[in-house]
């Protein structure tokens, strides 16, 4: 008879469906480790099936040959099929639409949200996990390190950004983590900014934000610096460096143990020391895995508990509309009970290029 797998055994048993049936592809890839844009993999109680289809199905096959997992050539419907003897299908809900959720209920199915058992299993990250994402963030790290003496007055935000991403690439990145942000100026007054077409000059303040996957698992940076100086960032540059003695002092406190709510107070509350905290208008940090924003959330509501082996960014900021923004922020895990940070190879100092 065959056997799940102690991760597969894990989230179906807290689940608690007679099987789980999954469209969303970084679930697919965290039960499988097998990345394709399409694909349905059901869970019983004794077996885990992938049904794919011929676009994915020889690559499938020769990935997971070995493994805990079924290949079976197929799409939706033979998946369907496959699920049709099982009365209760543990669906996670947060990433199915409701016109799914009908046709399964059409099919004859009860189905409960599975997302929790995830939530649960994905909040720790193993040893694999950490690999990839240390590698994820030395080559964004590696990247950043290439960009810097190649950025020239009169480049858009954009061109950096493709510069940056083409680095990421080139040094052995799968992909990005999310869209680039590359603010100049003023930009960065707007914590998510869409990069444009503004140019560099000299004496700006640049703000970056980006990251890139490696075998599936992202990283997550920020650095802001001067583009010059032009003895005009006298202000710039001391906000800089609350911003960073908030960034230093969250891997100096924070502890396993401790809400989401009290890591963001950390570095929240010294910011209020400043007379800043009105300026730091989004949370602390947020999980890092296969998806850029996972679990835990290190928020002011935040009440889940950080423990050893989670993944988080750390990430304050101060936004002075239509002025300057600057944030600082690097990837980290908990080991030991104290903060550990990916990011080794870049300063988090204001640099002055």
């Amino acid at each position: 008879m065959a056997m799940l797998n102690e991760k597969l055994r894990k989230i179906y048993d807290a689940a608690g469906a007679e099987a789980l049936f999954l469209e969303s592809d970084f679930l697919r890839r965290y039960l499988t480790d097998f990345y394709s844009t399409d694909g349905f993999v059901l869970v019983t109680n004794e077996d885990c099936f992938f049904f794919a289809d011929l676009r994915y199905f020889e690559a499938a096959e020769k990935k997971l040959k070995g493994s805990d997992i079924k290949v079976v050539e197929g799409g939706y419907r033979d998946a369907l099929a496959a699920a049709k003897p099982y009365r209760t299908l543990g669906i996670p809900y947060p990433f199915v639409s409701v016109s799914a959720l009908r046709l399964y209920e059409k099919e004859g199915h009860e189905t409960l949200d599975c997302m929790p058992a995830f939530k649960q299993a994905m909040l720790i990250k193993s040893e694999e996990e950490i690999s990839r994402i240390q590698r994820a963030c030395e080559i964004a790290e590696g990247a950043f390190q290439l960009l810097l003496p190649s950025l020239k007055e009169g480049m858009t935000e954009s061109e950096v950004a493709a510069l940056l991403e083409y680095n990421m690439r080139t040094l052995g990145a799968f992909g990005v983590s999310f869209d680039t942000i590359c603010a100049f100026g003023e930009n960065g007054s707007v914590p998510h900014y869409e990069t444009g077409s503004r140019k560099l000059k000299f004496g700006d303040p640049v703000l970056i934000d980006f990251g890139c996957k490696f075998e599936g698992y992202c990283s997550d940076i920020t650095r802001t610096f001067l583009f010059g100086d032009d003895r005009k960032h006298a202000e710039f540059k001391k906000l800089h460096a609350m911003v960073l003695m908030a960034h230093e002092l969250v891997k100096e406190r924070l502890v396993a143990g401790m809400t989401g709510r009290q890591a963001d107070a950390i570095a929240r509350g010294y910011l209020r020391t400043k007379g800043l905290a009105q300026y730091f208008t989004h949370s602390l940090g947020h999980g890092v895995g296969l998806q850029i924003h996972e679990y835990p959330s290190l928020s002011p509501r935040s009440e889940d508990i950080l423990e050893n082996g989670m993944v988080f960014s750390d990430e304050p900021g101060i936004y002075l509309a239509g002025e300057l923004g600057i944030r600082i922020e690097d990837t980290v895990y908990l080991k030991d009970g104290k903060v550990v940070s990916f990011m080794k190879n870049t300063s988090r100092g204001c640099l002055i290029l």
